[in-house]
């Protein structure tokens, strides 16, 4: 079975579709629509001058055909009024459309920023279980569909509305009893566009589904690039994306199709129905009760309501296809963190001295209930203390900094910093205090002075520059063609590993904050450059908590005191000598990683 069979069903598992998404969800857009006020009352003002207009044709023509062939006066005056009401109408629908496209455009870039807002808003548990594709998928695709809906399809489906409405008023003016035989017809037209339009509601979801599972293995194998080369699987890369691309333009294709023989069946039925008023209507113009400018004005009328109901039914497929992405948009913003800030913060004590008490701490991933990473764990680090966490994989090391930072609670038991329990702080004052190197650097794509900027934005260049001199990066860094101003590239592809991570502790040492976190700050580092970082960390160091989990002997062996962990507890604590002499866990690992 194909792979792009298997993420199929992997997405479906993960982010299972509502049975139907109905077109109510699009008044989530009224709000967005109510702060464009402006345009909105600019865009009905000019749509309405556009419709007075349209409708206002068939009279025109009326006029020219039965009066406008009698002399020349008639004839230059009905041509004129003909030309008026083109030219009101051109001026009017050039209006509308600027209108509505700038207000499409405001509406879609408020929604995108409040949705980009908010996932910036959401926790970590959201994250662990959710794909970066899909989500950029959703910001990008989805609100493109919406853009459409906004900048044409709603535009489309007033006018129409206002044009069938009055094309059927003024046709029963014309001829009553053609109008009559029209409206009979009326159901007929609209029936297909029900039955097909909750069809295609259901594969246009499937559709814009798919679409997100190309764009997710794409993010992926792009963001892993050297990966894929290393291994030479840009072949089977290729074949995974193809498979993948296939199966959405195979959705696509059945969402194309039933939209085709919707707005097919649509156009016959309303134009078969036209034809056969018509053809009533010329027997009466041949009979003399109706004049041939009477029957071209109610034509006229019949065209306009019959290309209006067309249009219409065009527009709500694309109703359906926007109110699938509007139904996925929506799922992202009912999407509400576990984690909040309480509604009064409290204050950490100031100036803030960095002392760290967790106390029989219980804790475990969501995604794995039954395999508790923390189990009655508890640590205390003085202010100032320098604590190594050292155990083998999956001891629950990251996790005690990750609870340090609130990225998640603890089940039972507390985490304090300066006597105050975190769950009792803001999540962003709380982090402002700690200073995070992580184990995998995160370089922007942007310069290498705004991405050691990160650490703290308001800082001068001259701070900047002098974090990197304390992080050994300022030799390589102005060694760079463009220097402190030279992109970086997607993810720091233009520096080495080592460098990457020298630019990240640069980040860290301008943050300045009391609260230190190494999560194997040094393990992409060469030894010549572990040597140059380590005196750099030393220094920012001196007077701050310091949480270090760490393989490398240099950094294990400066730590006030050393902590081993095993399966979400501690087994044993002490110095580096002491621990050596007590054997057991420490004794191998040092054993196995530092003496071997």
């Amino acid at each position: 079975m194909s792979r792009a069979a298997d993420t199929d069903r992997a997405a479906t598992a993960q982010n299972p579709a509502p049975a139907k998404a109905k077109i109510g969800v699009l008044r989530t857009l009224a709000p967005f629509l109510g702060r464009q006020r402006g345009l909105v009352i600019a865009w009905l003002v000019a749509l309405a001058a556009s419709s007075t207009a349209t409708l206002s044709l068939p009279v025109a023509v009326r006029l020219m055909i039965d009066r406008g062939f009698s002399d020349a006066a008639n004839v230059n005056l009905a041509f004129a009024v003909l030309f008026a009401v083109a030219l009101a109408l051109a001026l009017a629908t050039a209006l509308r459309f600027f209108f509505v496209s700038l207000l499409g455009e405001r509406v879609i870039a408020d929604l995108r920023t409040r949705l980009y807002g908010h996932l910036m808003g959401l926790d970590q548990e959201f994250y662990e279980r959710s794909r970066s594709g899909e989500l950029v998928s959703r910001l990008s695709a989805d609100t493109e569909l919406l853009r459409g809906v906004i900048s044409s399809g709603m535009s489309v489906a007033l006018r129409s509305v206002i044009t069938v409405t009055g094309g059927l008023a003024m046709m029963v003016v014309t001829s009553p009893r053609l109008a009559a035989w029209t409206l009979v017809g009326i159901p007929v037209f609209v029936l297909p566009i029900v039955l097909g339009g909750r069809r295609l509601q259901k594969i246009s979801r499937a559709s814009q589904d798919r679409v997100a599972d190309a764009n997710t293995l794409a993010a992926e194998t792009l963001g892993a690039i050297r990966t894929v080369q290393a291994h030479a699987r840009e072949v089977w890369e290729r074949s995974r994306f193809s498979e993948a691309v296939a199966l959405s333009v195979a959705t696509a294709r059945r969402r194309i199709g039933t939209q085709a023989l919707v707005t097919a069946a649509a156009i016959t039925l309303i134009f078969g129905a036209i034809t056969i008023v018509l053809w009533s209507g010329a027997q009466d113009v041949v009979a003399g009760r109706m004049s041939p400018g009477t029957l071209g004005q109610f034509v006229l009328y019949a065209l306009l309501a019959g290309g209006s109901v067309g249009a219409l039914a065009e527009v709500w497929n694309e109703l359906q296809r926007a109110a699938g992405g509007m139904g996925r948009i929506n799922e992202l913003l009912v999407e509400t963190p576990t984690l909040r800030a309480p509604e009064k913060p409290r204050a950490l004590p100031s100036p803030v001295r960095g002392e760290i008490v967790m106390e029989h701490v219980r804790f475990h991933y969501p995604s794995r209930p039954d395999a508790p990473a923390l189990a009655d764990f508890n640590l205390h680090v003085r202010p100032g203390e320098t604590v190594a966490l050292v155990g083998p994989s999956g001891a629950g090391k990251s996790t005690v900094l990750g609870l340090l930072l609130r990225f998640h609670d603890p089940q039972a038991g507390a985490v304090c910093i300066d006597g105050v329990d975190v769950r009792e702080l803001d999540p962003a004052e709380l982090r402002g205090h700690i200073a995070l190197v992580p184990q995998q650097p995160t370089i922007f794509a942007t310069s290498a002075r705004e991405n050691i900027r990160y650490g703290r934005l308001e800082a001068s260049d001259q701070e900047v520059e002098a974090a990197a001199r304390m992080a050994e990066a300022h030799e390589f860094i102005s060694a760079l063609p463009a220097g402190y101003d030279e992109q970086l590239g997607e993810r720091g592809t233009r520096l080495s590993g080592g460098q990457q991570q020298r630019v990240v502790i640069a980040r860290a040492l301008l943050r300045d904050a009391p609260i230190l976190l190494l999560d194997e700050a040094t393990s992409a580092l060469d030894a010549q450059s572990e040597r140059a970082v380590q005196h750099a960390l030393e220094n920012l160091m001196r007077g701050r908590t310091t949480l270090v989990i760490a393989h490398r002997l240099a950094t294990v062996l400066k730590a006030d005191r050393i902590v081993v962990m095993d399966q979400g507890r501690i087994v044993a604590e002490g110095t580096h000598d002491q621990l050596l002499e007590q054997g057991g866990l420490y004794a191998e690992l040092a054993r196995l990683q530092f003496l071997s």
